[in-house]
């Protein structure tokens, strides 16, 4: 790898948050598990051929050695996935990634429309400290908001749905909280890997962030910038029935939780999920129009 090619942003820093949930690691359906890091999830999802694996996610910022121990402990010394797959690319989701793809030297994938954020020529919209929110939403303006590059190591997900490696999975295009922001779905057991499309904490509570209460709520205000499409994401993942899912913040939930959930999150959306004021919201009627 040339390391001229391959950079953070000028503003990557270590976040000092972290959840009482940081770093337990739990199986959520077949193959499936789940790990947090800090106040963020990653997945390992395990594939086929024996030892094999792709990760969901790397994690906060300065986090590449936590994944490792944690990627190690599960397959083996010295393991390493056949790719990462991001959901998007906000620094929460991408924290350690050049540290692992120089251990590991594999490919990344991301939505096409989230590439501008991941090879250093677009700048994600700046997070919304004025958001209506708790204390995490305040701080938001100071979290690493420069564009990454990753060079030629990321590529886009293939147009078809398919996602690589992953057989027996999809890719949904679900925006709004970023516009190239996917979920991902195994139609076998309606298993959902969310993302930030909703998540199971209120992520702008630092209180609720900490002790990670679960509640079904939208996308993280603070850098959802576009809450019409972020509506339309979630009513889309309703309606695939999902029988578990997990997310990019808070623990796993299933069954009756997550359906009734997600229910009353897409009936409510402009009421429980859109903040009552902020820079990237419109008068609360005018998302109503499409639902």
């Amino acid at each position: 790898m040339d390391d001229q090619q391959v950079h953070y942003g000028d503003d990557y820093k270590p976040i000092p948050a972290t959840s009482i949930s940081d770093g337990i690691s739990l199986e959520i359906a077949p193959h499936v598990h789940y790990h947090t890091i800090q106040i963020v999830n990653i997945c390992f999802v395990k594939l086929d051929t024996p030892g094999d694996f792709v990760l969901i996610d790397a994690g906060m910022p300065d986090s590449a050695e936590h994944i490792i121990t944690a990627t190690e402990e599960k397959f083996g010394e010295g393991a390493k996935p056949s790719a990462i797959i991001l959901t998007h690319g906000h620094f929460d989701h991408v924290g350690g990634i050049i540290e692992l793809i120089k251990r590991w030297n594999v490919p990344v994938y991301a939505h096409e429309k989230e590439l501008p954020y991941l090879t250093g020529k677009k700048h994600y919209p700046k997070p919304d400290g004025t958001v209506e929110g708790g204390l995490i939403a305040k701080m938001s303006p100071m979290f690493p908001n420069d564009p990454i590059d990753l060079g030629g190591h990321v590529q886009a997900l293939p147009i078809d749905g398919t996602i690589p490696h992953m057989t027996g999975w999809r890719w949904i295009h679900t925006p709004g909280h970023s516009p190239g922001h996917v979920s991902f779905f195994r139609d076998s057991d309606q298993t959902l890997i969310a993302g930030d499309a909703f998540v199971t904490v209120r992520q702008d509570s630092l209180y609720k962030v900490l002790a990670q209460e679960i509640e079904i709520n939208g996308p993280p205000r603070y850098l959802t910038t576009d809450w019409k499409e972020a509506w339309k994401s979630v009513k889309t993942l309703a309606e695939l029935n999902p029988s578990v899912a997990v997310t990019g913040h808070g623990g796993p939930v299933s069954g009756e939780e997550l359906s009734t959930g997600l229910d009353i999150l897409v009936n409510e959306f402009d009421r429980l999920a859109i903040p009552d004021h902020g820079k990237y919201v419109n008068d609360k009627e005018h998302y109503k129009k499409d639902h």
